[in-house]
């Protein structure tokens, strides 16, 4: 395979005959062109050369999402990444072919949104943008993964927000109508807000009192839970299920199913219930803000203070792996009531095990005096 060197105005091409047509490669100085006629013929000698087709980002941007992104994510990660990519990835990469961007270009993208908004969500948008030309590069629409070496920002883990159960009883006193209900099942269950909503009256299994987690409500469009952990039986104390059969009577009929719909029936509006109901307790409650999410740490708080076994707790909480639950959790452990009553329980058991061996020994006595020869008796047990 042979190419020459050609000049078009003031830019050097290198130039190569593939299936009797000529094929230009990028302009610029000469000893650039040398070097991408080079680079080119190795390529087409031990067949790794392929087409890159001359797409803009925009143009990409709008074929994944329609190729990919439409099919396979849920409908609130397509809605975050649309977002994402009409806002902001499109006008920064408006005028960019898709292959002309470079590593150090998003990187340099990444840094200046550090600059305006939090790492998380620079960290979102980073995610986003290595998914995307991941793709590019599997597709064949790039030649190199550009994103293969980007950082992503690092998050300072914050400290989870929590409930003490005075401060529960305060918010569950101040609370109202359905609402009332709705939190007690969010507190006692640990259940995701989604999970809460998309919560149907065939979920809920009076005779072995256990939630099915089945679904997930979000933008009032039911979808898949967050992983195939999330899809779980939740058991719940009896004095949940005598409150949530108390509430079966008294809800509003809903087309859905729904335990907690809105006041006509119809699929709850969380931010809507954020702002009217749950934010509106917390104030007539005197209570600090917290997120909606901190009756799910609550309840976690709640499992880890009873004892209760660390995979019995990821499973109720749907976790995908025990190392998730102790990354989030695992400082409460360190707690000094929680540690005193693991000793108690540990020394409870030791209790338990000393009186069955003391019980043995004694029936053991009592056999051995109770024989006509306790000597010869002895004497064969031990193998004398």
């Amino acid at each position: 395979m042979k190419g020459s060197i050609q000049k078009k105005g003031k830019k050097y091409y290198a130039v190569i005959a593939l299936n009797g047509k000529r094929k230009w490669f990028k302009g610029g100085k000469r000893k650039e062109a040398e070097r991408v006629l080079a680079e080119k013929i190795t390529e087409i000698n031990q067949g790794t050369y392929k087409e890159i087709p001359k797409m803009t980002f925009k143009e990409y941007a709008e074929t994944w999402i329609k190729s990919y992104a439409e099919t396979n994510l849920k409908p609130s990660t397509l809605a975050l990444y649309e977002i994402i990519i009409d806002k902001h990835l499109i006008p920064q990469w408006v005028d960019y072919r898709l292959n002309d961007i470079k590593a150090a270009q998003i990187q340099s993208y990444a840094s200046e949104r550090l600059k305006k908004v939090s790492p998380k969500t620079v960290r979102n948008e980073v995610a986003l943008l290595k998914q995307m030309f991941k793709h590019a590069y599997q597709w064949g629409y790039t030649k190199t993964n550009q994103t293969e070496h980007v950082l992503r920002p690092r998050i300072e883990k914050r400290e989870i927000e929590l409930l003490g159960p005075e401060e529960i009883d305060k918010l569950l006193k101040h609370a109202t109508g359905a609402y009332k209900i709705a939190f007690l099942t969010a507190i006692m269950t640990g259940m995701r807000a989604g999970e809460l909503w998309g919560l149907q009256w065939c979920d809920v299994d009076w005779n072995s009192n256990q939630i099915y987690v089945r679904r997930s409500l979000w933008g009032e469009k039911f979808q898949t839970p967050k992983s195939k952990a999330s899809i779980r039986k939740i058991d719940i104390p009896s004095s949940l299920s005598r409150e949530l059969k108390k509430w079966r009577l008294a809800c509003p009929i809903s087309k859905d199913d729904l335990v907690f719909s809105n006041t006509d029936g119809k699929r709850t509006n969380h931010n809507t219930v954020i702002k009217s109901h749950f934010n509106p307790a917390l104030r007539r409650a005197g209570l600090r803000h917290v997120s909606f999410h901190s009756l799910r740490h609550s309840n976690a708080s709640m499992r880890i203070q009873a004892g209760q076994n660390i995979k019995y707790l990821s499973t109720q909480l749907g976790h995908s792996s025990i190392n998730i639950t102790m990354d989030r959790y695992g400082h409460l452990f360190n707690d000094v009531d929680f540690t005193k009553r693991q000793v108690d329980l540990l020394e409870t058991s030791f209790q338990s095990v000393r009186n069955r061996l003391e019980m043995g020994n004694k029936k053991g006595l009592e056999e051995i005096n109770e024989s006509p020869n306790p000597s010869v008796s002895l004497g064969a047990e031990a193998g004398i």
